[in-house]
C-alpha cells in the first residue's frame, strides 16, 4: 500500500512464511497467473480484460469450467462414499512435476523431470511448449489442470528457450518441441515477455487487486466454508498440516498418503 516494496517482494516473502523454498520441489514457490490476453499484438494495462480474475482460482476462471466443479463437489456428498473426498479438485496448482515441467529446459530440472517421469521425457503434446495453451489449459480446457505460475517466470528469460537443445520430441500435429512459444505481445523475445509480464505483476490492477488471490492461496478463503464458497477446496490429502498422521496405524496408508502429497503437491502454511 506505501508502494515500499514489489508485489513480486511481496509474494516471495508470503511464500517464504508460508513455508514454500526454492529447495524443495514439493513446496515450491507458487505465483499467479495475472494475465488472460495471450493473443493480442499489444497489451493494455488499463483494460481489465487484459487480466486474469484474481478473485477466483483457477478452476472457476469461466462459468461453465466453475459449474463443473460444483457440480462435481456436491455429487460426491449424493454419493455413498467417503464424505472426507468431498472437494471442487483432486489436482494441485503447485507439485514437483509442475515444477519441473516449466523449467524443464534448464538443468538440474530436466533430470528432475526425467526421472519424476520415470527415466524420459513425457509424450510431446503434454509437455509445456506454449504459454498461451498452458493458460487455456489450466483456466478453461483441462479438469484436470488448475496449475498456477513459479516464480521464474517474472524474471527468468532462460527457462523459455531449448538452449541445451534437448530433443524434446515431436507433436501429433507435426510440430517439433523447441523454445517454448510465446505470445504475440512479445514478439518471440523472452526477455521482452520477461519484462512486460513483471511489468503486469506490478501494475495498478494486479496491485489493486493482489489481495483476493493471497486470500485464496495463504490466506482465508484457503479452506473451511469460505474455500467452498470461494470454490477452492481441494483434496483432503493437500492439506498435509491438517492431517493427523499419529491417528494413522496403518503404515501403509501412510505411506500412501504422504507418497500422495509428495507427488500431488500441498496447500501452503495458512499465514
Amino acid at each position: 500500500q506505501k508502494r515500499e516494496i514489489s508485489n513480486f517482494d511481496y509474494l516471495m516473502y508470503l511464500n517464504t512464511l508460508a513455508g514454500r523454498s526454492y529447495n524443495d520441489y514439493m513446496q515450491y514457490p507458487v505465483f499467479p497467473w495475472v494475465l488472460a490476453d495471450y493473443h493480442s499484438k499489444t497489451l493494455n494495462f488499463t483494460n481489465p480484460h487484459t487480466f486474469r480474475d484474481l478473485s477466483k482460482p483457477m478452476g472457476a476462471q469461466t462459468v461453465e469450467r466453475k459449474r463443473k466443479f460444483i457440480q462435481r463437489y456436491n455429487e460426491v456428498e449424493k454419493s455413498d462414499g467417503d464424505l472426507s473426498v468431498q472437494c471442487h479438485y483432486c489436482t494441485h496448482y503447485s507439485s514437483a512435476i509442475i515444477v519441473a515441467s516449466y523449467l524443464v529446459r534448464m538443468e538440474p530440472f530436466t533430470q528432475t523431470f526425467c526421472s519424476l517421469q520415470g527415466g524420459s521425457f513425457d509424450v510431446a503434446d503434454r509437455m509445456f511448449h506454449s504459454v498461451k495453451s498452458t493458460w487455456e489449459s489450466a483456466s478453461r480446457d483441462n479438469m484436470s489442470d488448475v496449475r498456477e505460475l513459479i516464480p521464474e517466470f517474472f524474471y527468468l528469460p532462460e527457462f523459455l528457450t531449448n538452449a541445451n537443445h534437448f530433443e524434446l520430441g515431436c507433436m501429433q500435429d507435426g510440430t517439433v518441441l523447441g523454445d517454448v512459444q510465446l505470445p504475440p505481445w512479445a514478439d518471440g523475445n523472452p526477455h521482452k515477455f520477461i519484462l512486460l509480464h513483471r511489468q503486469a505483476l506490478e501494475s495498478d490492477y494486479v496491485s489493486a487487486h493482489l489481495h483476493c488471490w493471497i486470500d485464496l492461496i495463504f490466506g482465508h478463503k484457503q479452506h473451511g466454508s469460505a474455500a467452498v464458497e470461494a470454490v477452492n477446496t481441494y483434496h483432503p490429502y493437500f492439506y498435509g498440516d491438517k492431517m493427523d498422521f499419529n491417528s494413522i496405524k496403518d503404515p501403509l496408508i501412510k505411506s500412501t498418503i504422504l507418497g500422495f502429497i509428495s507427488n500431488f503437491g500441498q496447500i501452503p502454511k495458512q499465514v
